[in-house]
């Protein structure tokens, strides 16, 4: 949307690119946020990262991302923090960043999905922890800037070792998604919070209701769920040998004719 306004000639893009002089100096804070939604002018880059996006995007989110849109949207949070520090260092700042974006999209995936395979254009078959790298090549080949791919691999791979791979070595969880992510999130009503409280089912666990028999012939109750009073006149105790679970009764003769007397 933001590339066909663009060439509607509803805006310049000047006006919502990263420079950061005007956001200090004009406090035009919005620049911090709108780099990210210009994805560049229509071209075969555009149309591989919407693609990239409508594939790779949509398998995280409802693959390891499902019933976890808080921690999908914090994950958008740091990587968008980290491309807005890397961009205060000359040699990395770039004044559009939508394309990084969809670089760390690809990096997060192929760390969650490693084992994938994907094919490019029916030629070659990758497994999915190569898919950022085969896409740097693809840019190169396209003639494109390598900075924007690599500065979204360095924010998804930052993300990835602060929330996945630091705290499985030990390491203390820095990067937890914060309560008011968790709050945003369940009221947009998307998906199943981590901290949202979960009533308890009274019949969780309960199979079937009904009775059962032994082959004794005794007659059981079943479960019943919490809360509940259980009466029943066969709730008393048995005692030991009234033939719980014993299924048949009589005598029982070995081999050599010498009658044995049940146990």
């Amino acid at each position: 949307m933001t590339t066909s306004a663009f060439y509607l000639g509803l805006y310049d893009y000047e006006n919502i690119a990263l420079f950061y002089e005007d956001v200090f100096k004009h406090f035009q804070v919005w620049r911090l946020i709108t780099n990210f939604f210009f994805l560049g002018p229509f071209s075969v880059t555009f149309a591989v990262r919407l693609i990239l996006i409508a594939k790779y995007g949509v398998s995280l989110e409802r693959g390891p991302f499902d019933k976890r849109t808080a921690d999908y949207v914090w994950m958008f949070m740091v990587g968008a923090l980290s491309l807005l520090v890397m961009c205060a260092i000359p040699m990395l700042w770039y004044p559009f960043n939508g394309g990084s974006i969809v670089y760390m999209i690809l990096y997060v995936w192929s760390r969650e999905l490693p084992n994938a395979r994907i094919t490019f254009y029916n030629l070659v078959t990758l497994k999915g922890f190569y898919l950022p790298w085969a896409m740097l090549v693809l840019d190169l080949l396209f003639g494109d800037s390598l900075k924007t791919g690599i500065r979204g691999i360095i924010a998804g791979h930052l993300y990835y070792f602060l929330t996945v791979l630091h705290p499985l070595s030990g390491g203390r969880f820095m990067l937890k998604t914060p309560l008011w992510v968790h709050k945003l999130a369940a009221r947009w009503g998307e998906g199943v919070q981590v901290n949202s409280p979960v009533q308890q089912d009274p019949n969780a666990g309960v199979a079937f209701t009904g009775r059962s028999f032994r082959l004794s012939g005794t007659r059981t109750q079943a479960s019943t769920p919490p809360g509940q009073s259980q009466t029943s006149s066969t709730d008393s105790a048995q005692q030991p040998g009234s033939g719980e679970g014993v299924a048949f009764r009589g005598r029982s003769y070995r081999l050599d004719e010498r009658p044995v007397t049940p146990n």
